[in-house]
C-alpha cells in the first residue's frame, strides 16, 4: 500500500488522511488513496448514506479496468487527496464522504476542534449559538454541532429550523455568545455545503465581538482540529441542548425595521425573490413593518429549495439568476427589484432603464454600495462621526462620499469579517452584494437590512419625484462616474490559478489597459494602505492603476475555485449627459476586460 512496513492501526490510518497525506507509487497517479485509510473512514463515518456511497466507489475501484473503475478510482481520489481546509471562511466545499468533503465526520471534528480551543480559552460553560440553512444535510450538520458542543461542556443553543445568516448573527451579539456557527454555502451551486464560524461574548472582546473569524483566530482553531481524533473519541450526546428562543427572530425582524430609520413616505411595487433560500418571509416581515404592502413575490423562487432549480448558480451575481425576478417586473410594472442570495446576507437590486434591454438594469455591487453608503453618511453627518469601510476590491466612490461628508474612511482586505470589525463602523460593503448598515446588532453583511435600507431610499427619492438613478447620476457629477465591472477565470484545478498568479508576478503583467499606460503596480502581499495611515496585512493579490486613473486588482477568490479580476475606470462627467459617459465608461470596462482575457488566456 504506502510502504509503510509496520502495521498500522484503525485510528493511525484515520488520522493520517484527516492530514491529507497522499501516496501510492504502485497505482496511477490519478488513485493517489489508501483501500485501508478509505475503509477506516467508512468504519468510523456515522451517516450511512457517505458510507455507502464510499463502500460503493471502492466495490467498483476494484472490479475491473473500464470506464466505471477509472470514475470511481477518480472520485475517492479527490475525495481523499487533501483535507478541506478550515480558515477564515471556515469551511466550504462539495457534499460527499472524504477528508476533501462537508460531511458529518469533517463536520464533528471541526466542532470538536472549536469546542476545545472554546474550553481552553474560556473554560467549561462556553456558550455557542448555531444556525442553519436550508441546503442538502444543513440541519444535520447544525445538530451534530450542538451534540458536539454540549459533549464538551459548553451551552449549545440551536435555533429550532433555518434561519438567515443574520439572524444567526444577530443572535450571537444579542445574547453575548462567545461563539457563533452558521451551517451554510451562501450562494455555492447545490452540491455544496458549508460552515461559518463567528467569535463574540468573551471570546472577542474588540470591535470584531460578533464577526466572522481572522488570523490568527482561524488557525488556532484548525490545530485544534488537526488534534481531534476519530469520530467515534468525540462524546456526543442524544439531548442536552438548548432550542433559541423564536423571540428571537422577532427581535431581529423589530431591529431591522427600526435600522430602516423610517417609514416609507411613498408607495413602492417591490418585487421580491428568495433565490430559493430561507430569507424571503423575515425580508418580506421587515418590509411590511416599515410601510411597504405592495410587495410581488417570485413564487418560484420564494420558498427554501436546496435544489435551486430555476437557476444554474443561486448567486444573484451570476448571468439570468435575476431573469425571473425582472419578467415579473415588467409584468407587474414594479418600482424595485430586490434579490436575496439563499442565506440572505447578500443583496442585489435592479431599476426601471427605458435604454436597458428589456426596460430593467440591474445594479452592480458597487452602485448600491455607493447609494447606501450616502444614505448612511448623511445620516451619520447628523452626529458628526463614523467611519465608512469597503474591501480593497470595491469602487474607490465610497472614500469620497466619505470625505464630502466629513466621516473617516477604511479600506480593508477582502472578506467581511475585515470590513465588519471596523472601529466606529457605521457603514460597510464589498462589491459582491454585501452590506452591513446596523454594525451595532449584525456584524456581518445583512442582505435584509440592506433590501429595506434601499427600498426606504427608493421611497424618499419617489416623494421627491427623483429615483435611485438620478441620485446615481448625482454621485457621478460630484464625484466623477465610478464604473465597475468584474472578470472571472473559473478552473477545474487550482494549479493553474497559483501558476497564473505567479506568472503575472514575474513579468507576464500587461505594459497598458484600453491603451493607457500601467503606471503603478502594487503586490498585496507586501501590504497597501488603510487609507488611514496603516497598512493592511498581506493578501495575495495584485493591483494595477494606468495613467487614465483605471484600476484593475487580481486575486484568487477565497470560496470558488475561481481568478477574479475587478476592473473600475473613473471619468469626469462635467456638463455631459450622465447617459453617455456611462456609456463611454462601460466601453472602456469592455476594452480593458479585452485586454485582461489577453493576458490570463481566456478564450471568450
Amino acid at each position: 500500500m504506502f510502504g509503510n512496513t509496520r502495521e498500522e492501526s484503525h485510528c493511525e490510518r484515520f488520522q493520517y488522511f484527516c492530514r491529507g497525506t497522499v501516496a501510492d507509487m504502485t497505482r496511477d497517479p490519478v488513485d493517489v488513496y489508501d483501500d485501508a485509510a478509505v475503509n477506516a473512514w467508512i468504519q468510523d463515518d456515522p451517516d450511512p448514506v457517505t458510507r455507502a456511497e464510499l463502500t460503493e466507489l471502492l466495490a467498483t475501484a476494484a472490479s475491473s479496468h473500464g470506464k466505471q473503475a477509472e470514475e470511481a478510482r477518480a472520485a475517492i481520489s479527490d475525495a481523499f487527496s487533501n483535507t478541506l481546509t478550515f480558515g477564515t471562511a471556515g469551511l466550504r466545499g462539495r457534499l460527499g464522504g472524504g477528508p476533501n468533503r462537508m460531511n458529518r465526520v469533517v463536520v464533528i471534528r471541526a466542532a470538536a476542534g472549536l469546542s476545545a480551543y472554546l474550553k481552553d480559552r474560556l473554560g467549561e460553560g462556553f456558550s455557542v449559538v448555531i444556525g442553519y440553512d436550508a441546503r442538502h444535510n444543513s440541519e444535520q450538520f447544525a445538530r451534530d454541532t450542538a451534540a458536539v458542543v454540549t459533549g464538551a461542556g459548553g451551552r449549545a443553543i440551536l435555533f429550532e429550523s433555518h434561519c438567515p445568516t443574520p439572524v444567526l448573527a444577530f443572535a450571537l451579539r444579542r445574547l453575548e455568545a462567545d461563539a457563533g456557527v452558521m451551517v451554510t454555502a451562501s450562494h455555492n451551486p447545490p452540491q455544496d455545503n458549508g460552515y461559518k464560524v463567528y467569535l463574540g461574548g468573551r471570546a472577542v472582546t474588540d470591535s470584531g465581538q460578533g464577526a466572522q473569524i481572522v488570523p490568527p483566530y482561524d488557525t488556532q482553531i484548525a490545530a485544534a482540529i488537526d488534534a481531534v481524533g476519530p469520530v467515534a473519541s468525540v462524546p456526543r450526546p442524544q439531548s442536552g441542548w438548548e432550542t433559541m428562543d423564536p423571540a428571537i427572530r422577532e427581535e431581529y425582524i423589530e431591529r431591522a425595521a427600526q435600522a430602516a430609520r423610517m417609514k416609507a413616505p411613498a408607495p413602492v411595487r417591490i418585487v421580491l425573490t428568495a433565490m430559493h433560500g430561507v430569507g424571503g418571509a423575515t425580508c418580506r416581515e421587515v418590509l411590511a413593518r416599515v410601510g411597504f404592502t405592495d410587495v410581488v413575490e417570485v413564487t418560484e423562487q420564494f420558498e427554501p429549495d436546496p435544489d435551486f432549480p430555476t437557476v444554474a448558480f443561486p448567486n444573484p451575481e451570476e448571468p439570468g439568476a435575476l431573469d425571473l425576478a425582472l419578467d415579473k417586473a415588467r409584468e407587474v410594472e414594479a418600482d424595485l427589484v430586490i434579490a436575496n442570495d439563499p442565506d440572505a446576507d447578500r443583496c442585489s437590486a435592479a431599476i426601471p432603464d427605458a435604454d436597458a434591454p428589456g426596460g430593467w438594469r440591474q445594479l452592480t455591487g458597487d452602485e448600491v454600495g455607493a447609494l447606501l453608503g450616502e444614505q448612511a453618511a448623511e445620516l451619520a453627518a447628523f452626529a458628526g462621526n463614523g467611519v465608512l469601510a469597503c474591501s480593497v476590491v470595491s469602487s474607490r466612490l465610497l472614500r469620497r462620499i466619505a470625505q464630502s461628508h466629513g466621516l473617516g474612511f477604511r479600506r480593508t482586505l477582502t472578506g467581511f469579517k475585515w470590513i465588519s470589525r471596523e472601529p466606529g463602523l457605521v457603514f460597510g460593503y464589498e462589491e459582491a452584494l454585501g452590506y452591513c448598515v446596523d454594525p451595532a446588532a449584525v456584524r456581518d453583511k445583512d442582505g435584509i437590512s440592506a433590501s429595506v435600507r434601499l427600498a426606504v431610499l427608493a421611497s424618499v427619492l419617489k416623494q421627491q419625484g427623483r429615483t435611485l438613478q438620478d441620485l446615481l447620476d448625482r454621485l457621478a457629477r460630484e464625484h466623477g462616474l465610478h464604473a465597475t465591472s468584474p472578470l472571472s477565470m473559473r478552473v477545474e484545478d487550482l494549479g493553474i490559478i497559483t501558476a497564473t498568479m505567479e506568472r503575472l508576478r514575474s513579468g507576464g503583467a500587461p505594459a497598458k489597459l484600453a491603451g493607457s499606460p500601467v503606471t503603478t503596480t502594487v503586490d498585496l502581499l507586501d501590504g497597501v494602505s488603510d487609507g488611514n495611515g496603516g497598512t493592511l496585512p498581506p493578501t495575495n493579490g495584485l493591483v494595477w492603476v494606468t495613467a487614465s486613473d483605471d484600476r484593475v486588482v487580481v486575486r484568487p477568490s477565497g470560496t470558488e475555485p475561481k481568478l477574479k479580476c475587478y476592473c473600475e475606470v473613473i471619468l469626469p462627467v462635467g456638463s455631459a449627459p450622465v447617459s453617455e459617459v456611462r456609456e463611454a465608461a462601460a466601453e472602456r470596462l469592455e476594452a480593458i476586460k479585452e485586454d485582461l482575457r489577453g493576458v490570463l488566456g481566456i478564450v471568450a
